[in-house]
């Protein structure tokens, strides 16, 4: 079993790695859909998503890259959240689309993603909708990480009115519901 690409779903295995690891690799191969998303490069500084971490434990999500610099004002003022752009377009297959995810070491910088949902219809450019929410400006350099894009299988629900739900556990509780 070999990863042509060196990014993709499975690392190389060699002979002498561990059998168990070898027959989780082959099961995961055999029981999961990995679609192929096809990328199209609108701008020369342009990267590809791609998995920092791959097999069996690997990422949940592929980074996404900023084509462009971009300068974010500090929380409140004008400026403090801009859409920057990849420079990529993306051809889902219509059974999934993605989800646009924080990168956590950017959140603790205070710069959060916002509007993070691409059907699987949309054809254009991939922004990265970015807030600033600390109080200092924050700086993006072209190749600069700058969120995650989580693929997820499409589900088209069914919505039915009713005038009463069923009982849970949980029932009304929301926010702070489970303590502390």
């Amino acid at each position: 079993m070999r990863d042509e690409g060196g990014l993709g779903a499975f690392p190389v295995v060699s002979k002498s790695d561990d059998k168990d690891v070898r027959a989780t690799l082959e099961t995961m191969n055999d029981d999961r859909n990995f679609p192929t998303i096809r990328v199209q490069r609108l701008h020369p500084a342009a990267q590809l998503p791609r998995y920092a971490h791959t097999g069996p434990f690997g990422d949940l999500a592929a980074d996404l890259f900023a084509a462009e610099a971009a300068t974010l004002a500090p929380a409140g003022r004008e400026g403090s959240t801009v859409a920057v752009r990849t420079g990529l377009a993306l051809e889902l297959p219509s059974t999934h689309g993605a989800l646009v995810e924080d990168r956590s070491g950017l959140a603790l910088r205070g710069i959060t993603t916002l509007a993070g949902v691409i059907d699987p219809g949309y054809r254009g450019e991939l922004k990265i909708v970015l807030t600033n929410l600390a109080a200092e400006t924050q700086m993006v350099a072209p190749g600069h990480r700058i969120a995650q894009l989580r693929v997820v299988e499409r589900i088209q629900a069914t919505f039915e009115e009713t005038d009463t739900l069923a009982e849970a556990p949980r029932g009304v509780a929301g926010f702070g519901s489970t303590g502390r």
